[in-house]
């Protein structure tokens, strides 16, 4: 019955979603495993950074995007590729949508807690993230053996972007937003850092030259990207999309070093007048 209920989903394209350039992370792992699905890319740039919004305020615009590019696009799965957005609004989307599976992302606490040798963990994520209860909850069911520090940063996210876009971020700016998360405690040390954040490994190689010792930066993109596959099941494309990938920012910019960008992710930048007028 499950394999039925994925076969009679839409047959569009497979729709990822974040606030910026981000969750251009998880796109790349599921291209990967799934080479022949169409996917579009939908940024809501015109509200980043959303860690910052109000929780009713973020609430309701997101439920309003997704009606329309739900009904715009009839996608066949939807990745949640933002941590923010999921865990405030992943339940609400599944009970309005039934018909469209959704795929979200969670801070990668449990398997942090599953690897860690020296029980010390950091969470680098947004400041919405940090102070949402799913995050608490997840800490609790998971890893409660476990000393975790959570590590809200108000600009790591833009930071990411500038350096996607080629603009200079120094060692400097970035070592102050990840250096809470090193912590020494009775002779042991910090050995994972889990990446709460889909922007935040666009910048991991930058964090491994920086950091005062080496540890796991825990990249949930991959991990993602199967739960994608396992989701869409037998419904996965066996045949070359028609249609090119695309990607969708709600600012509607016009931005030549995007297109770039987008291109060597293999998206082709387009607009959308229904996003754009309910991303406003």
């Amino acid at each position: 019955m499950k394999n039925e209920a994925r076969l009679a989903a839409p047959a569009g394209p497979v729709l990822f979603f974040d606030s910026g350039l981000g969750g251009l992370t998880v796109l790349r792992e599921a291209r990967y495993l799934l080479p022949y699905e169409r996917l579009l890319y939908v940024a809501d740039d015109a509200a980043f950074p959303i860690g910052r919004w109000p929780e009713a305020d973020l609430k309701a615009r997101l439920l309003s995007l997704f009606e329309g590019l739900i009904a715009a696009h009839r996608p066949k799965a939807v990745v949640i590729a933002c941590n923010t957005a999921f865990t405030l609004v992943g339940d609400a989307l599944r009970k309005a949508h039934p018909q469209v599976p959704f795929v979200g992302t969670v801070p990668a606490i449990k398997p942090a807690a599953e690897r860690t040798s020296s029980g010390l963990i950091s969470v680098l994520a947004t400041p919405g993230t940090v102070r949402r209860a799913y995050t608490r909850g997840l800490i609790d069911s998971f890893a409660g053996q476990c000393h975790v520090r959570l590590v809200g940063s108000d600009t790591l996210a833009e930071l990411a972007e500038h350096h996607m876009r080629g603009d200079a971020v120094s060692d400097e700016d970035l070592l102050a937003e990840i250096s809470d998360c090193f912590v020494e405690r009775d002779g042991r040390r910090t050995d994972i850092v889990v990446l709460a954040c889909t922007h935040y490994p666009l910048l991991a190689n930058r964090f491994r030259k920086i950091a005062p010792w080496p540890v796991d930066w825990l990249d949930p993109a991959e991990a993602i990207a199967r739960q994608l596959v396992r989701v869409l099941g037998s419904a996965a494309a066996e045949e070359p999309a028609q249609a090119p990938d695309s990607a969708i920012f709600t600012s509607a910019p016009k931005d030549p070093v995007l297109e770039r960008l987008l291109a060597g992710f293999g998206l082709v930048l387009i607009n959308d007048r229904v996003v754009r007028r309910r991303g406003t």
